[in-house]
């Protein structure tokens, strides 16, 4: 594989984009807002001169992966090119559909179409098209430069041969790809976000605070980052949809939404990306303190 076309410019495109043209991959980075795709490429700039600093990578190895990333608001420009095509837009079923079907008809016979979700069925998206050999999932953690973990998900029809590719591709650029079946939630995220889904339940009920319930995990658990904070990480609508998933997928009253994470949503409260979640972070992350909601 030579050429990657990652669809979807966002945190996590602009990371799958960043590992494999620092891979020495073509890359082309594709979305339908120009202005999406200039701050991408300025992440990836800090990002990498972060490297530099850090001297992680060469000034040398920098101006080549540069040189190796494409941007492109056309992905009729470039999708028939592609040896693997990576969707990385919002965690939307309709969407994702509607995508998959532009790419199907764009690609190459050849092309694998591998999407990031983190829950939608890959078994779902790759019935819209007429490649479901050829489908899977490629889930990347963030941010993605510096985890290591991908998500391999088969679908139903995937095959073996599509499967092994993308084993071998995670492992070229430096990922440890683990490999799981289409089920709800997948492996990381089935058993994830149940658990920050419980610990929002122990504040909803008024068992600990904020600070107390991610200090226990913490401290108690060895877990580097507690779990509302990390919640607030992810993005409490991701978490959210994923719980919503996981409910419909199993029908079990087990993995419903604590009514307190949907209202948390409901109001625009999000997270790191809207300023506030069960953290207020208008001083940055890094300073981040309770939210006054939760303050004891």
């Amino acid at each position: 594989m030579k050429t990657i076309v990652v669809v979807g410019a966002g945190t996590m495109g602009n990371g799958i984009a960043h590992i494999f043209a620092m891979n020495n991959f073509e890359v082309h980075l594709v979305d339908i807002s120009a202005d999406a795709l200039e701050r991408a490429k300025k992440t990836i700039e800090k990002n990498l001169d972060r490297q530099v600093k850090k001297e992680r990578i060469t000034a040398e190895a920098k101006a080549q992966t540069l040189a190796n990333l494409n941007t492109s608001t056309d992905m009729t420009a470039v999708v028939p090119k592609a040896d693997l095509v990576i969707e990385a837009a919002t965690e939307n079923f309709e969407l994702k559909i509607k995508i998959f079907k532009q790419l199907d008809e764009l690609a190459p016979e050849s092309t694998i179409l591998a999407t990031n979700t983190s829950s939608i069925s890959i078994t779902k998206i790759a019935a819209a098209t007429k490649r479901a050999d050829k489908v899977i999932g490629m889930h990347f953690f963030n941010p993605v430069p510096i985890m290591k973990l991908v998500e391999i998900i088969n679908g139903y029809s995937t095959s073996k041969e599509t499967s092994n590719t993308v084993v071998e591709l995670a492992k070229k650029v430096g990922k440890v790809p683990v490999e799981a079946n289409d089920y709800p939630g997948f492996a990381a995220n089935r058993i994830l976000i149940p658990m920050i889904n419980e610990a929002i339940e122990t504040l909803f009920e008024g068992v600990a605070g904020v600070q107390e319930i991610d200090t226990v995990m913490k401290l108690g658990m060895g877990h580097p980052m507690g779990p509302l904070q990390l919640a607030d990480f992810i993005g409490l609508d991701v978490c959210l949809a994923i719980m919503e998933v996981l409910f419909e997928g199993f029908g079990d009253p087990k993995y419903a939404p604590c009514p307190l994470l949907v209202n948390m949503v409901s109001s625009g409260n999000l997270g790191i990306k809207s300023g506030a979640g069960f953290y207020d972070y208008s001083n940055g992350p890094k300073n981040a303190v309770v939210a006054s909601q939760f303050a004891s």
